[in-house]
Formats: structure tokens, sequence, C-alpha cells
């Protein structure tokens, strides 16, 4: 054993949100009781791939004593956990149904029937008025940018809540992306720059209740920061059955000092 690089959770600023297990190719890192947690020194390198995934600035790399890196571990590890271990496996034992990110969570709500028959209204036309939409694709400079009330939306939320057209998306220009599955550093820097280049009147970002979405809500906010400017930001929690959290928070977001101009 010997004093080394190894990545280090702080299990308070953790919220269990699983950003950083897909990005840990050695898979050292594991949800237990809803806490990221490093499964043995032996599987991390130390290099830290996993540091710019979390939203909750939760994990660092020190140095301390610690066993050291084995690769040939790492792979039989993998291997066990991909479920293409050849040697015999004892006969699993019963676990509990969930035990990681409560956006993975497997759910079945029943709808009403009363639900189901036409009974709902929804609107007769779309509400997008521009395209694409999703915050790879769309371009950093458009006409309709100016002067725009800016929607950012995680991806899952439109299917949540019943009347996103509506309540959310007329009269708005919409960006959508998933802060669990995608990059959410290159989200930030798209952003940044849409910010600074456009006159955005106002932020609004719907995100659901699982805390792997307060990623979005943390890459807009420091976009807003990063471009200088005073954005009024409104943010809007939905639960995973549709419905706006009492939670909800709404307040302007002023930029740091360091961006402040005197008047």
């Amino acid at each position: 054993m010997a004093t080394r690089k190894i990545v280090k959770i702080d299990e308070e600023n953790c919220n269990g949100c699983g950003f950083c297990i897909p990005n840990c190719a050695e898979g050292a890192l594991q949800i237990v009781e809803g806490k990221a947690k490093l499964i043995s020194d032996k599987f991390c390198d130390g290099l830290g791939a996993c540091l710019g995934h979390c939203p909750q600035d939760a994990i660092t790399v020190i140095e301390r004593d610690a066993e050291d890196f084995d690769e040939k571990a790492v792979e039989v590890h993998l291997h066990k956990k991909n479920g293409v271990d050849s040697k015999p496996k004892p006969q699993p034992q019963p676990v509990p149904l969930f035990t990681g990110c409560p956006s993975s969570r497997a759910m079945h709500f029943k709808v009403p029937e009363s639900r189901m028959e036409g009974d709902l209204a929804i609107p007769s036309i779309s509400m997008l008025s521009q395209w694409p939409v999703q915050l790879k694709l769309v371009p950093i400079n458009a006409p309709y940018y100016q002067n725009a009330d800016f929607l950012v939306v995680a991806d899952c939320v439109p299917f949540a809540y019943p009347n996103f057209h509506q309540d959310f998306l007329k009269g708005k220009i919409l960006v959508v992306g998933c802060p669990k599955l995608d990059d959410i550093q290159c989200y930030k820097g798209k952003l940044i720059e849409i910010f600074k280049t456009n006159r955005i009147k106002s932020v609004t970002v719907p995100y659901m209740e699982v805390p792997c979405c307060l990623g979005l809500v943390k890459a807009t906010e420091d976009a807003i920061a990063a471009s200088g400017k005073n954005i009024p930001l409104r943010k809007v929690m939905i639960s995973i059955r549709g419905k706006i959290q009492p939670e909800e928070q709404e307040r302007e977001f002023h930029r740091p000092r360091s961006f402040a101009h005197p008047h």
C-alpha cells in the first residue's frame, strides 16, 4: 500500500443522482443507500473521469494511502458486473427492488378510465414555434432568440405534465435535454454562448423531481452567471405524476459581483 491519487466522495453533498456511475469506466462507483460509494480502492485509477459529471461537486481527487490500482481485478469485476463471468455463481439472495437513483426507479401508474375517454382539455394545435429543439442541435444565434422568453426543459417533463404546451411552451423558445444521459458540460457551454450572444428576456426551467434533474437547473444557473447578464430565472419542479410541486421556486438570478457594472 502506498500514497497515490484516488477519488473521495463527500456524502453530505452527494444526492445519489448516479451521474458519476456510467462515467467510471472501471465500475469503481456504486449507489449504496442513496449515496455514491467507492466499492474498492483497487478499482479506482485516480484519474477522476467522474468528477466533471457530478452536479453536486461531491467528488474530488485526493492523495492518501490506498491499495494499488489493479487492472486485472478491474477486468474481472467488469466481467462479473456485465454478467459474463464463467465461474459458477452462488444462488442470489433476495435484494430490494430498487437501490439506485430515483430517476431509474420502475413504477407503474393506473390512469382512471374517465381520463382515457377524451374528456381532457388538450390544446388543438402545437405551441412549438421553432426547430430544432434538442440543446445539442439548436444554433447559438437565431433571430427568434431576440427578446425571447427561453424555456430549458428536462426531456421527461412534456410526457409527465399534461398541459405542457399551454402552461409552459406557449410564447416561448424551447430547448430540451437530459442531464443524466447527455453531456451536461456541453449543455452548459451551449447555453453560455446563447445567453451571451442574444437578448434573452427570461429563462424558465421545468424539471422533474428526481435528483439528477437538478443538473439541468445548475447548468442553466451557471450559464446565466457566466454570461454576465441579469436574466430572470424561474425554476419549476414537476412530480412524476405530472403535478407542479409546492416547492416551486421563482427568483431572479443575480450575476456575481465580478460581473456587476456600476451605474
